[in-house]
Parts: structure tokens; sequence; C-alpha cells
């Protein structure tokens, strides 16, 4: 007798019996289900699955395509592992290695090869690409004893998936194979090579930039938008970690099992941190006489804030007297401000500001002025007499912090020549290995859940429901002027992830299957399962990680 279970299709509303076992392919066939783009995956009980997976219990399913978050994640993973066998399939010595996003692609290199890849070689790598989606071919993925993995790994070469998959505990793992080539993914791929049509691969500084399709409009590729400085921020922060042999999450886990238990890690990249403070402190202070205004942003929790503090005490041990004005205090009234489009107030947009006013207190402070700050009431939601004064004089830098610091509209009536600007972001630059980069986002939104639920009582769910809207901000009023910046500071700790890791797991744990976002939970668990755990008790109180953690010797208001 044939034993049928009930699906609830979510693209169509309906509930209908099928028989056990049934795939999703099948399913989605069967009910002629209609996406704008091709169907890459699903949703089942709000868990990202494969289209060859196959019920075995009453489900809910959502079909989903590339416009889908974790459609173009799919995408973008099966891309990486196309790039990956072209490399092996030309040159099989060699190891593609991705390094970081950035100009709206992944930056990648070639390792084992003499010297950078040429314009030939990119090109001969881009027609073997277009070769394998051509040839419609399957993405494999193979369920087999941990060891066999690690077996495998080492055979082909990959020492560092090799050692990743050693330090597991599991029985079992999956790997995946293009043809006879193997690789590992960190989440699921697209079922075939055939549904990868839109990409480019390009020369790119020493090596090459693997372009993607347009999340709005996945039939164009992404537009390469020059981040010069971002790059050279990256490649600077790549080095240090190779010194230290820490670019793969295998090579921190290693550092976990000496004697120190990490510690020294934590002192050396606390110290470079601090040795970068220093050293834009003194870039300011050597040209004193010019820069009055020191301007510093970066997206949500970029450690922006701890930065700035820190930077203030680097001033002062170069004889300068800076002084804080906070962006928050010049609030237009609550019924003057902006709405977005869903009616609700815009408190991230420009004109949420009184720039005219804040203009004006500039001006008049820089003209040697007393100047009456104000002090905006959110309670009230407007701006109050504060009775606070403020003149400056020499030796006086002011610093402003906030998302629109590198923005031209913010201060339009301000000679430009006396600012200093600065970026900070958290630019993550361990990878999990040669082909599994960490997004810099991740990091971010991992700080932002510890923080959240520390300072705020926010359970990690809510954190991550207001992040997408918290992504389209910065994408509006931050990442456009990032390049505008005299100066890029990476608050990215190499050791971070391993110490909060026991501090976001049990937030994210709590976030139940019958939630949308358990999706986005499941997969933030699965790469944090790859680092072994670090203590904060060894964190100095000045790290920029204190910011979420708790424990900082600043004030935060």
């Amino acid at each position: 007798m044939r034993r049928l279970i009930e699906i609830h299709c979510e693209n169509t509303g309906e509930k209908k019996q099928w028989e056990l076992g049934t795939s999703l392919t099948e399913i989605a066939e069967k009910l002629n289900i209609q996406t704008r783009f091709p169907i890459v995956g699903a949703m089942v009980n709000n868990e990202l699955k494969e289209l060859d997976y196959n019920i075995v219990k009453p489900k809910r399913v959502r079909f989903i395509d590339i416009t889908h978050p974790d459609g173009m994640r799919m995408v973008v993973r099966s891309l990486c592992f196309v790039l990956h066998k072209a490399v092996r399939d030309l040159f099989p010595n060699a190891f593609l290695t991705i390094e970081h996003s950035v100009s709206k692609g992944f930056y990648c290199e070639i390792e084992g090869m003499s010297g950078k890849p040429d314009r030939d070689t990119v090109s001969r790598l881009r027609e073997r690409m277009r070769t394998l989606v051509q040839n419609n071919m399957p993405f494999r993925r193979v369920e087999m004893e941990t060891e066999k993995a690690v077996e495998l790994f080492h055979m082909a070469g990959m020492e560092e998936k090799a050692q990743l998959f050693k330090d597991r505990v599991e029985l079992y793992t999956s790997v995946y194979y293009l043809d006879d080539t193997i690789g590992y993914f960190y989440g699921y791929l697209v079922p075939a090579t055939g549904m990868l049509k839109v990409f480019d691969l390009v020369p790119y500084y020493e090596g090459m930039l693997l372009r993607f399709p347009r999340p709005s409009d996945p039939e164009k590729l992404e537009d390469v938008v020059p981040q010069e400085k971002m790059f050279e921020i990256f490649q600077e922060h790549k080095q240090w970690a190779e010194i230290l042999n820490l670019g793969y999450v295998c090579n921190l886990n290693a550092e976990m099992k000496k004697a120190d238990h990490g510690q020294e890690i934590i002192r050396i990249a606390e110290a470079l941190q601090e040795k970068k403070v220093a050293q834009i402190a003194d870039r300011i202070s050597r040209e004193r006489d010019r820069i009055r205004i020191v301007l510093i942003s970066g997206p949500s929790s970029s450690g922006k804030t701890t930065f700035s503090k820190r930077l203030r005490v680097q001033l002062k041990v170069a004889e300068m007297k800076p002084v804080a004005i906070s962006l928050d205090n010049y609030f237009v009234d609550r019924e003057k401000t902006p709405k977005d489009e869903n009616g609700d107030y815009d408190f991230e947009a420009l004109e949420a500001l009184d720039i005219k006013l804040f203009n004006r207190n500039l001006n008049d402070l820089l003209a040697g002025k007393e100047v009456q700050l104000p002090r905006y009431d959110f309670q009230q939601g407007k701006s109050i007499p504060d009775g606070r004064t403020l003149r400056l004089s020499d030796g006086h830098v002011i610093i402003i912090e906030g998302i629109h610091g590198l923005n031209p509209r913010l201060i339009p009536e301000i000679d430009s020549n006396l600012t200093y600007k600065v970026y900070v972001s958290a630019l993550t630059q361990i990878s999990v290995d040669g082909q599994n980069r960490i997004p810099t986002t991740d990091n971010r939104l991992i700080r932002r859940i510890v923080r959240d639920y520390k300072y705020r009582g926010y359970s990690a769910l809510k954190t991550l429901r207001r992040w997408p809207s918290v992504r389209r901000g910065e994408e509006k009023n931050i990442f456009p002027y990032q390049e505008n910046a005299d100066i890029m500071f990476n608050s990215a700790l190499l050791y971070e992830l391993a110490v909060l890791k026991e501090h976001a797991e049990p937030l994210l744990k709590a976030v139940f299957q019958n939630q949308p976002e358990f999706a986005e939970v499941k997969r933030l668990l699965k790469f944090l399962s790859y680092f072994k755990p670090l203590s904060s008790r060894f964190i100095p109180p000045t790290s920029i990680l204190r910011e979420f953690l708790g424990g900082s010797s600043f004030h935060y208001d």
C-alpha cells in the first residue's frame, strides 16, 4: 500500500497528497510552479533545500528563484565551483583562492602559477567556464564518512579543507562533485551549470574579478564599481593574516589548541589595530594646521563608535584637543522627518537632519565663535535648549561620527580642505577555506545580534527581521560614498568570530522553525560551527569587540 503525505505549497496555496519520497523537482513540475526565473531551490519548513530533496513527512514548501537572497547565494556558490573546476581543468597543479568581495564581485587569485594571471589566462578560464555552463552539467552532492572526505581533499591537494574536516566531530559529511572535480561549500548549489548563464571573469589587479548577476535584474551583470581604497585595505590585512599563518579557519582552530589557548593571537590583533589608530591620529596631527574636522562613517556594527573614542585618545597623545559633535542632536522635528516607501519615518535619510543648522554651527565654530549646541529629545521628537556651548581654540579638532559622514551633501558649506574622512568597517580577512570566504556582512550581523541582545534586550529573531532594512539603508546612504574616505580602517579582528561564537549560538538557537528567518539561522549556525570557541576574558577593555560583548572601559550613550 502506498503511503501518502500532505504537502502545502506556498507558491500556489495548494495542499495535496504526494507519495512518500517524492522529490521537490517532481512536485514543482507536476504543480507547474511558475517563478520569474528558473527555480533553484525551495524553503521546506523555512529551511533551504536542494531540488533533489525527497519529502518523507508533511511539509510546507515554497519554491525560490535567484531573486530570493538564498537563491542568489546558491548561484554565487555555484559560479565559484565552476571557476574552481575551470582552474583545475586548465592548470591541474594550481588552486583557486577566492579572497574577498570588492567592486560588486569576488576578487580571486590562482596559487601555484608563475606570475599573475594575464589577459590570455583569464580569457581561457572564462571560455572554459562558458563551456561548462553550456554543457549543463549537474552538481552532485555526495554523503560520505568524514574520514573519507579528509582523505579525498588531501589527495586533491586541498590541505585547508582536509584539516577543516579533520577537526569536525560529525561522522558523515557532504561534498560536491562537478564531473570528476571535488569541492566543498558551506551552503547549497543550484541543480546544474546551465542555470549560470549570466557571469563574467575579468582581469583585476594581481588576479581576477568574478562578476555575478544583479539581484534586482538577474539577466544583467552587476556594474563594476571602482573600489581602489577598499581593495588596498583588504590586501594589506590579507598579508598580515598570511604572515601570522591565519588565512583560514583551520589555522585559527590550531591556535586554540596551544598552551595559551589563543591569547597570543588576541594580543597581536589588538596591537595591530591600536597601531593603525595611532597612525591615523599621527596623520591628522601632522596636518593640524589644515584639518579641523574629522568625519567618521561606516555601516552598522562596524565598531565606528569605539574607533572614534580610541582616535580621540590618540589625538590627545598627539597634543591635540578633540571634541565630539553628535549628528543625533541635529534631527529635524519629528513631523518634518521624511518617510520611506512604507510610510514609516526614515531616520536614516540625510533629509532627517537639519543640514542648514549643522553647517551654520560648524562655520561659526571654525570662525572662533561660541556656539550653543542643540540637543534632540527623542521622546518629544524635537530639538530642545541644552545650554551647552562650545568654542574652539588652537589645537581643537571636531570629531563627527555617523552614517552620513562621507556624503558630500552633509557639509556643503564647509571647505573640504578642512576635513579628514575615515571609513570604518569590519572587513573580515579570515576565510573558511580557499573557496569559501566569510562575508563581511555576516561578521557584522553576528556582532549586532550579540550587541542587540546585551544592550537592548532584542532577540536574535528581532535583529534578523530588522537586518534587511538596515542593509537597504547602507546600500543607499553609506556604501556609495565609502571611496570618498581619505583612509579606511578595518575593525575586524582575526580572532573575533571564535569569541562571538559562544555568545551568538544560544541566541540563534532560540529562533524556531516556524519563523521565516529560520533558514538564515541555519546558515549562520553552519558557518559558526567551523570555529573552535575562544574565551572573551583575555580581550582588553579598549577592544572594539567590547562594544558588542560588554566590559568596555569606554562609556557608550
